[in-house]
């Protein structure tokens, strides 16, 4: 099992798994990023500094195979350690995806991710020996998810400093040697091409104010024959369109464009992918998504209209969610 905070800062533990010519400017990236994360900033350390002390807890039990990711039992740890770990997964407050148990102590997330995941499993290809990248990994638990399927190696992209450490927490416990997360975004997606034979891209195409070039980026980083697994908001409707919010939808800033699942797959098709299949569709729902003592904050709930849940609060059709599986030429 590795030591996931412990690793040379100069060489990505990944690096291994990418063709050489890419290596140098790989390791570049890696290094300018680790160089900036461990940087003495009040918001890092308060990531990074609880974790740094549990390095040498490790799980003597790892569960991927059900719906919450269960790490490690409560003996494995003295009363102080099992409380120095309840207290460094409070700090990682705000939980979204999950459910995780991690030496027994339940994480009930804002988002039932097991659904979607359920959703995912009748298209997903083959992951036994496969190169994989989970695009806005957030804390991991897709990544978790996957590792029950034998993959080579999954790479975790996510740019967000809070999702990184709560993933290197978890993996520092868990010990998955075939598991990595880097502090990249979609936009990195050049820096790999050809290299993956599926990417997973969960929740992020609509937060990107381009996404035909983000689909493009998506393709050249798949191997020949690879495979795309998709998944996005998207608005009801047969008409080959996107919704795009004055200022917010569903109360979210970051927002762009938001399209039928018409358009979704015309967008496909036009950035180059072939054996494009949309294979579920469903609307979202509070049941999926709301709040926890874990995720103490607005939630669905209070993204939509109460008097007509077919709206959201601005007045735009409620989101649904949509699934694609496409493939490289």
């Amino acid at each position: 099992m590795n030591n996931t905070l412990n690793e040379n800062p100069q060489k990505p533990p990944y690096l291994k798994f990418f063709p050489d010519a890419l290596q140098n400017e790989l390791q570049q990236v890696y290094t300018e990023k680790q160089t900036w994360v461990n940087q003495p900033k009040k918001g890092f350390l308060r990531y990074r500094k609880p974790i740094e002390e549990l390095t040498h807890l490790r799980a003597s039990a790892l569960d991927v195979t059900g719906d919450t990711v269960q790490i490690g039992k409560r003996e494995d740890l003295n009363k102080k350690e099992h409380e120095q770990v309840l207290q460094l997964l409070k700090g990682f407050m705000p939980w979204r995806k999950g459910p995780f148990s991690v030496f027994d102590i339940d994480i009930d997330s804002e988002w039932q991710s097991w659904r979607k995941w359920n959703r995912l499993l009748p298209e997903m290809p083959d992951l036994k020996d496969k190169v994989v990248a989970d695009i806005g990994c957030n804390n991991g638990y897709y990544m978790f998810r996957m590792a029950a399927h034998s993959p080579k190696m999954v790479l975790g992209f996510e740019p967000y400093v809070h999702h990184y450490y709560t993933f290197k927490a978890l993996n520092s416990f868990a010990g998955l040697d075939n598991l990595d997360i880097d502090l990249l975004g979609i936009e990195h997606l050049p820096l790999f091409p050809t290299c993956f034979d599926v990417i997973f891209c969960l929740g992020i195409l609509y937060h990107r104010p381009s996404p035909i070039d983000s689909l493009r980026d998506l393709l050249t980083a798949l191997k020949p024959g690879g495979c795309l697994l998709l998944e996005s908001q998207a608005i009801p409707g047969e008409e080959s369109v996107a919704l795009f919010p004055e200022k917010t939808y569903a109360k979210v800033p970051g927002t762009w464009f938001i399209p039928t699942a018409t358009c979704m797959h015309n967008w496909l098709q036009r950035a180059g992918f072939i054996n494009i299949k949309c294979f579920c569709s469903h609307p979202m729902s509070s049941t999926e998504q709301r709040q926890t003592d874990w995720m103490v904050f607005e939630s669905y709930q209070d993204f939509i209209d109460n008097q007509n849940p077919e709206f959201t609060i601005e007045g735009y059709p409620a989101p649904w969610r949509v699934f694609f599986r496409a493939e490289r030429k």
